[in-house]
């Protein structure tokens, strides 16, 4: 593949610029394997106030992300990317986020993320324009801004070339079938009266190896 395309839907796109400017990301970004799109449905708005949310039907607390808006920025997204790219929501109720759902979000090629707000949102936009929903985890934070940068974190890590040393991606917790890594030491050899293990002081690369899988299996 090329580059990773994703088109993000979110009414604070600035957050962004913090995944674009900085670490794994912004090297993708700047080097061309990862093309980002930043789309707010308030450019969709109607009205002087570009209002996105309003009171949900039924009663009860805070405001909901209207369909009309969103639907428009997704819309405008896919004459960018494609009637093809896939539409995810960011979602506590989604299916759960892993290693492996990341391969599968690098296989879309292309991807338009829609961050949440408020309460949520009108339950049609779902069910008429996403194609699935994604949780980071068991918890809620204010919006999906955060989930979707971490989302494409993991999943730019997984592009051809944008991590330094291909090795670092397969040696990475996850991608086999432990799910905890090996404990890593670096400079000075010793720091407040801890040392560093002797195998690591060794040289013998096989006994090194032996030893970091005996770290992530617990054999003896």
């Amino acid at each position: 593949m090329s580059k990773f395309r994703c088109a993000v839907i979110s009414i604070f796109p600035e957050m962004f610029s913090a995944l674009t400017s900085f670490g794994v990301v912004g090297r993708a970004f700047k080097h061309g394997l990862l093309e980002l799109i930043l789309i707010n449905p308030r450019d969709y708005a109607a009205g002087a106030r570009r209002r996105v949310d309003a009171r949900p039907y039924g009663g009860g607390p805070g405001m909901v992300m209207m369909a009309e808006p969103l639907s428009q920025a997704i819309e405008a997204a896919k004459m960018i990317l494609g009637p093809e790219a896939r539409v995810v929501y960011l979602s506590p109720q989604g299916g759960r986020f892993n290693q492996k759902k990341a391969e599968t979000v690098l296989a879309y090629q292309s991807l338009i993320l829609i961050c949440g707000r408020y309460e949520g949102v009108d339950q049609r936009l779902l069910d008429r324009m996403v194609d699935e929903a994604i949780s980071l985890g068991d918890f809620v934070v204010s919006g999906g801004e955060l989930p979707a940068m971490m989302l494409l974190d993991a999943v730019s890590r997984l592009i051809p070339g944008v991590l330094g040393d291909p090795q670092s991606l397969v040696q990475e917790s996850f991608q086999g079938e432990a799910e905890s890594d090996y404990p890593v030491y670096t400079e000075p050899r010793i720091w407040h009266e801890q040392a560093i293990p002797e195998v690591l002081l060794s040289g013998h690369h096989e006994k090194i190896k032996e030893w970091r899988e005996m770290q992530i299996t617990g054999k003896k």
